[in-house]
């Protein structure tokens, strides 16, 4: 029995030796593990629970501002208080309520006419959310996502329910509103207007407890000249209506948020990429819980750069103010004869450069209501709106036939009423011209020259009373000629848009062809007729019209123009392809109309100043629709002139186009405003010259 306790007892230490060898082992094999770990992938796990996200969000700055060719401020920001609510990521629906009735306690806030049913169910499901997700039965919502889950439950919401809002409730959701409208890190204007300096104030106050509240600077456009031009400045978004949504991904592109401001009209469209400036941009680190920890300013902002436009604001009142003095006045004194009267639009520019120097359009409100303006400003008329200009073209004619050599110098028409079988007589307005070359065809407005050159050009010899017969290609060969100064195509303006007019280019009845010699058949814009006459002054080239002349980086100072960014040169679209003695024939012949016995003599007679150019009538019906959809037409004139001064020596070209006069009206006001507006032009350019003169004289004697 001993032996055998022995044997026992000596077994024991043994295995417990083996026992603590595998513990031994396990704990080696966990503490390298662990030690695999912390070498190898520990530092990923730290990144892991200090995981952070970098955001990189833009700040708007302000846009340009726009100035005329003698530096006055025509278009400025006028600077506004401004609270801004930049939302972290991750903000809830109930985060943004909770802020909105806090920061109701400190702004006031317009809701009327601003919520919509909506809005209002939203505010309600957020404080009844419980209830209103037991409305809908489980077994309805399957198969649902979650937006549509969302829209059964606010379709369940009634209207009783909403109805009973009260005043403080509905600035509360208005605010909200507001709030929501916001994209992470992106700041939000939540209210600009109207804000007062207690407003602006106690929100500043209380910062600390109005999470991704800021108050700040903003900005509002101003415009100096009031309603002056404003057809052609255009206009921008505001911060709510953001970037147009039809073209989001053009400006998510380029770095817009979607709550920008863009221009979306006018000079404001056209020159959008340099009038927005650059916008700060600032990087935002956020934790795992999308709080911001550290705030970094990639790239300082810059506000827009400045536009110097083309125009004299100066020159552009007064031009503003003679159309409507004359077209209130022609229509008032005849009112029977001019009832289908209602516009005049006038275009002036410098013709060497194509530089715009006013663009005025007036039309008169006949049937205006109460407080509404008698004559409202549309000199958007000037690209959008097309008429057939009459005997104003009558040089782009002249200048075909001589080009075709068809007529020479030394060409004689007898003045007389054509007659052609199975078609209507043709004539001059004027009678007893008597014979005539392209010099007095010009002066006295030959209609029957201008046909014999059509009828040339399409291999027609007349005989009286015989059919008139054409070449097919007659038309085309006329308008390509008459393309080449501007009529009938776009004229290549610094505009979003302009209007081509209207031009038929099949081959139309031989008859028409001799009307549109006449400028009786086809139509054409204020500034198509500007660029043609300009094209004529300058001697042959068509010069691209503009509205700005330079860009302007901001002042330092922020006072007036700044450093020149970019100057506009002059840009030659076209030389006509006509010899320099043919123009120079045109244009005597376009001097000798504001001579004596040509047809703008009357208007230009004792002017000190000696100009050239050509007046125009024009047959053309205007058209009513019925309240049964049918369409009554009326007969009526277009009364035109185009021109520039002086003749010698061209400095200004205008057109006007006054559509629509009676036909028994009396009426000369085509020839009223042109001649005021180049009084206008000379008489301002004389007393800066003067002004200019005395200041002068001024430093030279404080010398």
């Amino acid at each position: 029995m001993g032996k055998k306790a022995g044997r026992s007892k000596s077994h024991l230490p043994f295995r417990l030796n083996i026992v603590f060898f595998v513990v031994f082992l396990l704990f080696a094999i966990l503490i390298l593990q662990l030690g695999v770990v912390q070498i190898l992938t520990g530092q990923a796990a730290q990144d892991q629970i200090d995981r952070t996200e970098n955001t990189t969000t833009t700040i708007p700055v302000p846009r340009g501002e726009m100035y005329d060719r003698y530096g006055r401020l025509v278009v400025n920001n006028e600077p506004l208080y401004s609270i801004t609510y930049t939302p972290p990521k991750g903000v809830q629906p109930k985060d943004r309520l909770e802020l909105a009735e806090k920061l109701a306690q400190y702004i006031n806030m317009e809701y009327e006419d601003k919520l919509t049913e909506r809005d209002l169910k939203d505010y309600y499901f957020l404080i009844n959310e419980e209830e209103i997700s037991k409305r809908i039965p489980e077994e309805d919502l399957e198969g649902l996502d979650n937006g549509e889950v969302y829209k059964a439950q606010i379709d369940s919401i009634t209207e009783e329910e909403i109805s009973s809002f009260d005043g403080d409730t509905q600035e509360i959701i208005a605010i909200k509103k507001e709030l929501d409208q916001a994209y992470a890190l992106a700041p939000h204007v939540v209210k600009n207007e109207g804000i007062t300096e207690e407003e602006y104030s106690i929100v500043a106050e209380h910062l600390p407890e109005l999470p991704g509240i800021n108050v700040t600077a903003d900005w509002d456009r101003e415009y100096l000249f009031e309603d002056t031009f404003r057809s052609y400045i255009g206009n921008i978004t505001t911060s709510d209506q953001g970037i147009p949504q039809e073209m989001e991904d053009y400006y998510m592109s380029l770095d817009y948020s979607r709550n920008d401001r863009v221009g979306i009209s006018g000079i404001e469209e056209q020159y959008e990429e340099v009038l927005r400036g650059t916008k700060e941009k600032v990087q935002y680190t956020t934790d795992s819980d999308n709080k911001v920890v550290n705030t970094d300013v990639v790239r300082e902002g810059s506000r827009g750069k400045d536009l110097m436009l083309s125009l004299d604001m100066e020159l552009q009142q007064e031009v503003d103010k003679i159309v409507e003095e004359e077209l209130v006045k022609a229509i008032e004194q005849e009112p029977a004869a001019n009832r289908h009267m209602e516009n005049a639009i006038v275009v002036m520019s410098d013709p060497n450069n194509g530089e715009i120097l006013a663009i005025s359009g007036k039309e008169y409100n006949r049937n205006r209501e109460s407080g509404e303006e008698k004559v409202s400003n549309v000199g958007h008329q000037a690209l959008y709106n097309a008429y057939m200009p009459g005997s104003t073209i009558k040089g782009a004619t002249v200048l075909t036939g001589l080009n075709e050599g068809v007529i020479g110098p030394s060409t004689y028409v007898n003045d007389r009423t054509l007659r052609f079988a199975g078609s209507p007589n043709k004539s001059s307005y004027r009678s007893g011209i008597g014979n005539v070359n392209y010099y007095s065809a010009l002066q006295q407005s030959s209609n029957v020259y201008m046909y014999f050159i059509a009828m040339w050009m399409g291999g027609h010899e007349y005989v009286d009373n015989g059919p008139l017969n054409l070449k097919s290609d007659t038309m085309q060969r006329f308008v390509y000629h008459f393309n080449q100064f501007g009529l009938g195509v776009e004229t290549g303006i610094d505009f979003p848009y302009e209007a081509r007019g209207f031009e038929e280019m099949d081959f139309p009845n031989p008859g028409v062809v001799l009307d549109f010699a006449i400028g009786q058949y086809s139509t054409y814009t204020a500034m198509q007729l500007n660029q043609y006459v300009s094209t004529i002054a300058n001697g042959g080239n068509r010069v691209r019209p503009k509205l700005v002349r330079e860009i302007h980086n901001p002042s330092s100072d922020g006072e007036g123009l700044g450093p020149l960014y970019k100057k506009y040169d002059t840009e030659v679209m076209n030389n006509l392809t006509m010899d320099k003695e043919d123009i120079q024939r045109v244009q005597e012949g376009f001097r000798a109309v504001f001579q004596p016995g040509g047809t703008a003599n009357s208007y230009f007679s004792g002017a000190d100043y000696q100009a050239a150019g050509k007046t125009g009538t024009a047959q053309q019906q205007k058209y009513y629709t019925q309240e049964n959809g049918e369409s009554v037409g009326y007969e009526t004139l277009n009364l035109t002139m185009v021109g520039y001064a002086p003749y010698d020596n061209p400095e200004v070209a205008f057109s006007v186009i006054v559509p629509f006069t009676g036909e028994d009206s009396n009426t000369s006001i085509n020839g009223y405003i042109s001649r005021r507006i180049l009084d206008a032009y000379f008489d301002l350019k004389e007393e800066r010259a003067e002004a200019g003169i005395k200041k002068e004289l001024t430093e030279a004697d404080e010398e």
